[in-house]
C-alpha cells in the first residue's frame, strides 16, 4: 500500500509540474505583452507556439524524472532538488533561446523566455517547498512514518541509527535492533539473529536495514529468508561501507554481481550529453556577449609588454589526455612557465596581468577550450603535466579527477581552494563534485563564481575544515 501510494504521488507530482510549466509560459506571455506592452499578445493566438509550450512542458517533466525527482527517497535534499529544477529550466530556456536565434523565429520573444524561466522555476520550487512542509507536518503528528528494524550492532549500524536521529524530518523510526549481543546507544534489543522470523511476525515493520559486520555474513541468508516470508523490504549497508561510492553502478556477469567503485553520474551517456550540450550553448553565448570585453583585454595584454596575447600551456584533461589550455598572458615570457606555480606576489607578473588575474579575467579564453570539448564550464581545474606526475604519487585518489573534463571553475574553487592552497583539500572537493554531479550543482557553482568567486585572492578564503565540512553537508 505504501509503495502504491508513493507511485500515485509521483505521478500526480509530474502532472502538476507539467501544468505549472505550461501555465508559466502563458503567464510569461501575458506579462511580456499584455502588461508591459499593453496589447493582447499575438503569441496567445498562435496554436503552433501553444503546442510547442505543451511539448516543452512534457519534455521538462521527463528530464525531471530522469533526475529522479519523482522517486520516493526520504533522504532526498530539498535544496539539491531546488537547484536541479533551476538548472534544468535554465538549460531548457537557453536551448530555446539559441534555437530561436539560429532559426530566426521572429514570433518568439527571448525576453518572454527569460520571464518564463523565472516563473516556471519559482512555481515548481514553491510547489516542492510546500509539499515538503506538508510532509514534515504530517510526520511530526506521527503520520506517514516508516518503521525500521536494524540488523546488527556494529559500527555501520551505529552510524545509521545516529544519522536517522539527526534527521527527524525524514520520518524514519528505528524500532530497535537485532543482535546476539546488546549494545548501548542503538535502542531496544529485539532479540538474536535466530529469532528474526518470530520478531517480524510479532512486530509491524516496513523495512529491515541489514548492517552486519564481515564476520556476521553467515546470518545473511536467514535474515533475507525471514524478510521475504513476511514481505518486508530490505536495505543493506555493506560492511565495506567506507569504500562504497555514493552512486554505485552494479553490473551482472553471469552469476557474478560487480560493483563499480568509481562510478559517477557522468558515466551515464544521457547525463554526460546534457552537460556537454549545456557547455556548448553557454560557452557560445558567453563568447558572443563578452566579445567586446575580450577585445579590450587582448589590447591591454598587447600593450603591457612584448609577447603573445594568448598564453598556451599544456594541461592534462579527461582520461589523462594532454591539451593546450588558453589564457590571456598575465606574465612576462619566462623559462619556468611549465613548472613554477604562481603566487600572489609573483615577480613575473605584469601590472595589467595582476589586474586581470585578480578578477580571473585571464581565464576567459578557456571558453574556446570549452566550446571545442577540451574543457567544461565546471569541473576540476586542470594541472600541468609536471604537477600531475608529482601529485599522483603524493595525493591519494588524485587521478580520479581525470574521469571528467576539467573545468574553468569548480567546487574546490568556490570554497577558496585555488592557486597556492592545499592540494589535498582541493582533490577532496573535486572527488565530492564528481561523485555528486547534477546540472543543478553546476548552476550553483557558476552562480557562486559569478557573484563572488571571480576575485582571486590566491589564498584560502575560509578554513580548510569549514570548507570540507560544507562539502559533506551539501
Amino acid at each position: 500500500m505504501i509503495r502504491r501510494n508513493k507511485t500515485i504521488i509521483g505521478i500526480l507530482n509530474a502532472v502538476l509540474d507539467m501544468i505549472l510549466t505550461f501555465v508559466s509560459y502563458i503567464a510569461a506571455v501575458n506579462i511580456r505583452f499584455d502588461i508591459l506592452d499593453g496589447y493582447v499578445s499575438i503569441n496567445m493566438k498562435n496554436p503552433r507556439l501553444m503546442t510547442a509550450a505543451a511539448v516543452y512542458s512534457l519534455i521538462v517533466v521527463l528530464v525531471y524524472a530522469m533526475f529522479r525527482l519523482y522517486m520516493p527517497f526520504r533522504s532526498r535534499q530539498l535544496r539539491r532538488d531546488i537547484w536541479i529544477v533551476a538548472g534544468i529550466n535554465l538549460a531548457g530556456t537557453l536551448i530555446a533561446m539559441t534555437l530561436s536565434f539560429v532559426l530566426k523565429l521572429m514570433d518568439v520573444s527571448r525576453f518572454t523566455l527569460f520571464i518564463f524561466w523565472l516563473i516556471s522555476t519559482f512555481a515548481v520550487d514553491v510547489k516542492m517547498i510546500v509539499g515538503e512542509m506538508v510532509l514534515r507536518s504530517l510526520r511530526a503528528k506521527g503520520k506517514y512514518l516508516r518503521h525500521v528494524i536494524v540488523i546488527g550492532n556494529g559500527k555501520n549500524a551505529a552510524l545509521y541509527v545516529n544519522d536517522i536521529r539527526n534527521s527527524p524530518n525524514l520520518g524514519i523510526v528505528v524500532d530497535g535492533y537485532v543482535s546476539a549481543v546488546e549494545k548501548e546507544g542503538l535502542g531496544e534489543n529485539l532479540g538474536s539473529y535466530e529469532e528474526i522470523g518470530t520478531i517480524l511476525e510479532n512486530r509491524h515493520c516496513d523495512e529491515l536495514v541489514v548492517a552486519l559486520e564481515a564476520h556476521e555474513v553467515i546470518y545473511m541468508r536467514d535474515v533475507l529468508m525471514a524478510a521475504e516470508k513476511e514481505g518486508t523490504r530490505v536495505e543493506m549497508i555493506p560492511f565495506y561501507n567506507e569504500y562504497f561510492p555514493r552512486h554505485p553502478t552494479i553490473e551482472s556477469l553471469g552469476n557474478t554481481t560487480l560493483v563499480d567503485l568509481r562510478a559517477t553520474p557522468l558515466d551515464n551517456i544521457l547525463l554526460a550529453s546534457i552537460k556537454r550540450l549545456a557547455d556548448i550553448v553557454c560557452s557560445f553565448l558567453l563568447l558572443v556577449v563578452l566579445s567586446p570585453l575580450l577585445l579590450i583585454i587582448a589590447a591591454g595584454v598587447k600593450l603591457s609588454g612584448p609577447g603573445p596575447v594568448f598564453f598556451r600551456q599544456e594541461r592534462i584533461g579527461k582520461d589523462k589526455r594532454p591539451f593546450n589550455m588558453l589564457k590571456f598572458r598575465s606574465m612576462r615570457v619566462n623559462s619556468e612557465e611549465n613548472t613554477a606555480w604562481s603566487t600572489e606576489a609573483d615577480p613575473r607578473r605584469t601590472k595589467f596581468g595582476s589586474f586581470i588575474r585578480k578578477y580571473s579575467l585571464d581565464e576567459l579564453p578557456q571558453l574556446f577550450n570549452v566550446l571545442i570539448g577540451q574543457m567544461s564550464l565546471v569541473g576540476p581545474r586542470p594541472e600541468i603535466p609536471f604537477y600531475v606526475q608529482r601529485f599522483k604519487e603524493e595525493v591519494p585518489l588524485y587521478l580520479v579527477r581525470q574521469q571528467v573534463r576539467p573545468g574553468m571553475t569548480g567546487w574546490a574553487q568556490v570554497h577558496g581552494f585555488r592557486g597556492d592552497t592545499s592540494i589535498e583539500k582541493r582533490v577532496e572537493c573535486d572527488i565530492w563534485y564528481i561523485q555528486n554531479w547534477t546540472l543543478g550543482l553546476d548552476i550553483r557553482i557558476l552562480l557562486k563564481t559569478a557573484f563572488g568567486g571571480m576575485k582571486n585572492q590566491e589564498t584560502i578564503g575560509e578554513t580548510v575544515n569549514e570548507a570540507v565540512g560544507n562539502n559533506k553537508k551539501a
